[in-house]
Order: C-alpha cells, then sequence, then structure tokens
C-alpha cells in the first residue's frame, strides 16, 4: 500500500525563499492499493512524474508525508525503494551494465543477496519480459523497446509490491509498445501493482483499474477508466474512441467511482 497525504512539492526558480519556488505538486492525497493497475494522467508540467517519484524517495516533498506500507518513506529509503520499483521514461537513464545479466542483477547485488538468490531473480525477471537466455547480450546491440523491456526486468528483480513506469512508450514503435504493454499485464496478473505515467492512454487504458489525472499539481479526476475518459480530454491527455475495448476480462471489471 503507498498512502500520500498532504503532499506539495516545490522547486526553487532562481530564488532561495519560497516566493520564488514553482509548485509542482500541490497538497495531493492518494492511496494506492497493493495489486491495483493505476494511471496517473496529464499534460506534461501537471506534476505526475514529480508525484510518483515521492513514492519511493527520488523526491522529498516540501510537507504531507508518504507511507510505503505503513513505513514513511524518509524513515527507511532501502524498503521503500525495494517495493517501490521505478522506471525512468528514458531507460538509458537507469542502465548501468554492459550487458543484460548484469544490468538486471545490479539491484539485487546491491541488497546483499547470495549468488544463487540473484541468479533467480534476475532469470525471473527476463523471463517475465520475454527475454529468457539473454543475459550475454550486449545493452547496446538491443532496440529501444529491448532495453525497456531490460529496465522493467531491472526493477522487477527488486521483487516491488509495486512498479512505477514513467512514460513507457515514448519513442517506441507499435510492436514494441505491444510488447511492453504485453509485459505490463503479466505483471499486473501475477499480483504486481502497476503505476503508468503518461499523457497518451491509448495503450493502457484497457488495461487500468483506476486513473488519476493531474492538472497543475493537483488531483482533478480519479475515477475508473470509463468515468475518467469523459473528463480527461479537458487536462490535454490523450483518449483514443474504443480504448476501453482491450479490457481483459480476466484481470476483473475495475471497482465503482
Amino acid at each position: 500500500m503507498i498512502d500520500v497525504d498532504g503532499v506539495t512539492c516545490r522547486y526553487e526558480d532562481g530564488g532561495a525563499d519560497d516566493d520564488t519556488a514553482l509548485t509542482a505538486v500541490d497538497d495531493v492525497s492518494l492511496s494506492i492499493p497493493d495489486g491495483e493497475f493505476l494511471v496517473v494522467a496529464g499534460a506534461n508540467g501537471s506534476g505526475k512524474t514529480t508525484l510518483v517519484r515521492t513514492f519511493n524517495g527520488l523526491v522529498t516533498p516540501a510537507s504531507g508525508t508518504v507511507e510505503v506500507n505503513g513505513t514513511p518513506v524518509e524513515g527507511d529509503l532501502v524498503a521503500a525503494r525495494t517495493a517501490v520499483g521505478m522506471v525512468f521514461q528514458d531507460p538509458r537513464d537507469q542502465l548501468v551494465a554492459a550487458t543484460v545479466g548484469a544490468d538486471v542483477a545490479f539491484g539485487p547485488e546491491n541488497l546483499g543477496l547470495a549468488h544463487e538468490e540473484i541468479d533467480r531473480r534476475v532469470a525471473a525477471a527476463l523471463d517475465a519480459v520475454n527475454m529468457a537466455g539473454r543475459e550475454a547480450d550486449r545493452i547496446a546491440s538491443l532496440s529501444g523497446g529491448e532495453r525497456e523491456r531490460v529496465a522493467i526486468a531491472g526493477a522487477l528483480a527488486m521483487e516491488p509490491d509495486h512498479l512505477v513506469l514513467d512514460e513507457p512508450f515514448t519513442g517506441l514503435d507499435e510492436p514494441a509498445r505491444r510488447s511492453v504493454v504485453d509485459s505490463l499485464r503479466e505483471r499486473h496478473r501475477a499480483g504486481t501493482g502497476v503505476i503508468v505515467v503518461t499523457h497518451d492512454l491509448r495503450d493502457v487504458l484497457g488495461l487500468a483499474d483506476r486513473v488519476v489525472g493531474l492538472a497543475n499539481g493537483r488531483v482533478a479526476v480519479d475515477a475508473t477508466p470509463e468515468w475518467a475518459v469523459a473528463e480527461l480530454p479537458a487536462l490535454d491527455v490523450r483518449v483514443l474512441g474504443g480504448a476501453l475495448t482491450d479490457r481483459s476480462p480476466d484481470l476483473g471489471p475495475a471497482s465503482d467511482p
């Protein structure tokens, strides 16, 4: 469970006093239960990336609190970053090794796990993103979609309760987008909570249990996809007609707003 209570985040804009600070997230409260597929939508600059980065301490709020599994994030960053796996918009920002296997193993190694456990996690994570047996492949030789899947595998190897992906489809062609969507669908079916940050819902609206729309750092929409689609265009969020037809029946219906 991720609990966000009255979170405000500010960035300084050329000065040290609060009068010059830009408010990126403004008094947001939100609860995200385990296993939920949540879409955080909004236009560029709406505060969505800043908000999700508070979930594991990559951003520290100016006020308010974030708790993961009942523990304040700032009180145990290791626990928060283990429970909340983050995949950045550009996978190059988090791919740190020369080969696929070494990169996926990086996080578990930093936890000090035994070699056998690291190997198990790497194999399971790569299998989850349809890249099993490619441990020896060099990162530099991968396509954009493959790098995205390796970044997801790296987060999955930490065995998080929630997997957060920031604009995961940017720059990907259609086959690569579908491959990433399939990986997210399987993770959700396996019980992992999935949080996708996007301004374009065409790939994930049919998978979502809930949509939270941000505008000017505040929650403007918090509803099931069926209810959210009418409100999201006003937030400059792209919603294609028929986007809900991909909802997989065995994922179960979204809850009522």
